[in-house]
């Protein structure tokens, strides 16, 4: 068998039968990385020695019939902005180039449970924030489809690595379509859970309202195993939700006929690139096969979405990133004067240029005589977005939209135009302003074979219901 085919669940299968020992499967991952890691350069950490010593752990455990838990050893990389312990944690900038996290987060907790094991930390745009993964300090991720194209972001690397078939599964962090985006664009599946469904600790912050860690795979059901796994409450993040767990892979096959899809109007704009709003709606005519009645629906308030969320993310990230000034743990500027100079000298010389922009926007909107302007108001229309969504889905059970309004574009063809770039999230950006469940899942290619997502958007916290979707497009469709 050629492992690196195999989904999650098809490896996890076989280690349990002893067909294959974990041994041999993270080797098969260890080889691919060898062989494609130079072109793609997804990785920022690789635990080659660790991982390979857990195998040979529970290897012996399954030879002396001794209990494995859920993964039984699946190799699953992280994006470098979630904390593992002992281990870095740079969120792919000089800031944090040394940074090693002294603790573990509650999503790693829950995989090491279950026996999975980390193959390493993947790259991402600094601080997860751009769509392209150009931003990052260390290096820039390209799309195994065409490396001359980038792979999405903020998630780039971990959406690359399971493209490229290095690893079957990955973790990655979504504040605007960070996940869906970049599954998009690299012809994989990626998930974000509702906001507060998976525990927030131990991810380092971008904006606290929006972020959420969700999933990569190349299979549905490998997105429900790993979902499954790491949702649930925490009583270490105040914003994890207290309800039960729904039981994501039992579901997944059941029929979806009558189950009432949405198409929001302002999602199929004149212009959107013909070749995606064709594919989609190409796709949405076998839900309608498979039973699915459809109908167009309005989300009037789209159109502010990006504005909101650029002003909204930038406040919190401005916040959250005043604890990086070289007094506590990272990065210290040399040839200081004086505690103000540190200060400066530090964040000008340690964080990127994305970055930079992104706090002195968020200061902006937060400095007295401004906070009401742009804020506040902000909030108040995110309220509006949040009660479009709410109107919507007290007539219908999920909606279906585009997840990027363009295919993969050329390395370096929007890093000097941020606005354009901004653009590259405006169908995901509503999504985590109303704090809803989503998924990106492959639905074709552009004539450049550069493939096209679809996002399936559900009610809060109804996973179950997208993910069914999702395996049904893709398993009968």
């Amino acid at each position: 068998m050629n492992i690196q085919d195999l989904t999650a669940i098809e490896i996890i299968n076989n280690i349990k039968k002893k067909n294959i020992t974990c041994e041999e499967v993270l080797k098969s991952c260890f080889e691919c990385i060898e062989k494609k890691e130079p072109q793609i350069n997804a990785f920022l950490d690789i635990y080659y020695d660790d991982a390979i010593e857990k195998a040979k752990q529970i290897d012996r455990k399954i030879i002396n019939n001794d209990k494995t838990e859920k993964l039984a050893g699946l190799p699953i990389a992280i994006k470098d902005n979630i904390c593992i312990k002992n281990k870095k944690t740079t969120c792919a900038s000089k800031i944090l180039n040394n940074y090693i996290s002294p603790y573990h987060a509650t999503v790693i907790e829950k995989l090491i449970e279950n026996d999975a094991i980390f193959i390493g930390k993947t790259n991402m745009d600094e601080f997860a924030m751009g769509s392209s993964t150009e931003t990052s300090a260390f290096k820039i991720t390209r799309n195994p489809n065409n490396i001359n194209c980038i792979p999405g972001g903020s998630s780039g690397g971990s959406a690359a690595c399971v493209a490229a078939k290095m690893v079957p599964v990955s973790l990655g962090s979504d504040t605007g379509g960070s996940i869906r985006q970049p599954a998009a664009l690299c012809g994989i599946i990626g998930i974000k859970p509702t906001y507060g469904r998976v525990s927030r600790y131990g991810l380092i912050a971008f904006a606290s309202s929006l972020d959420q860690i969700g999933v990569f795979s190349r299979s549905v059901e490998d997105i429900a195993l790993i979902l499954e796994i790491i949702s649930g409450y925490d009583p270490n993040d105040s914003t994890s939700v207290d309800m039960p767990v729904e039981n994501y892979c039992e579901s997944l096959q059941e029929q979806i006929k009558d189950i009432k899809i949405g198409l929001p109007k302002e999602y199929f704009v004149k212009e959107l690139d013909s070749e995606i709003k064709n594919n989609i709606l190409n796709a949405v005519k076998k839900f309608e096969d498979l039973g699915c009645n459809i109908e167009e629906v309005s989300l009037p308030h789209t159109e502010y979405a990006v504005g909101v969320y650029y002003i909204i993310a930038s406040s919190e990230a401005s916040a959250n990133l005043a604890r990086y000034d070289g007094v506590k743990y990272g990065y210290r500027a040399e040839e200081i004067n004086n505690l103000i100079d540190m200060y400066k000298k530090t964040r000008g010389k340690g964080f990127g240029q994305e970055v930079k922009r992104r706090i002195i926007l968020g200061t902006y909107a937060l400095s007295a005589g401004y906070y009401d302007a742009y804020y506040l108001k902000a909030q108040k229309v995110r309220t509006l977005i949040k009660q479009d969504f709410e109107k919507v889905f007290n007539k219908v059970d999920v909606l279906i939209t585009p997840t990027s309004p363009n295919e993969a574009f050329k390395i370096g063809e929007k890093i000097d135009n941020p606005l354009e770039m901004y653009l590259s999230d405006i169908f995901t950006i509503p999504v985590n302003l109303a704090g809803l469940p989503a998924i990106s899942i492959p639905c074709g290619f552009t004539v450049n074979k550069l493939p096209i997502g679809m996002q399936i958007i559900g009610k809060l916290f109804d996973e179950k219901t997208i993910l069914k979707l999702a395996w049904n497009f893709l398993n009968r469709g």
